[in-house]
């Protein structure tokens, strides 16, 4: 199995996924791109290297202000992504 198959089928999310948001803000629930958070809290778990990856999730159409601070449980990735 090539890398990128098996990092793909533990179904990580890459920036740039299409994934759907199931979490806690129920009028955003659906289709988003991930991107890495990069609030200042974020990034310093991030340069910290704290296991918090969090995501700010952004509209596909670019109508909508997504959630920021996403966790990894509040979304799957999309069928799409292949």
């Amino acid at each position: 199995m090539s890398e990128e198959a098996l990092f793909r089928s533990a179904d990580l999310i890459e920036p740039g996924d299409l994934v759907l948001y199931h979490g806690s803000i129920r009028t955003h629930h659906g289709l988003w791109i991930a991107l890495p958070c990069r609030c200042s809290n974020c990034t310093a778990f991030d340069e910290l290297g704290l296991p918090m990856s969090r995501f700010a999730l952004a509209d596909p159409w670019g109508e909508l202000s997504g959630p920021h601070h996403v966790r990894r449980t509040s979304v799957t990735r999309s069928t799409a992504c292949g």
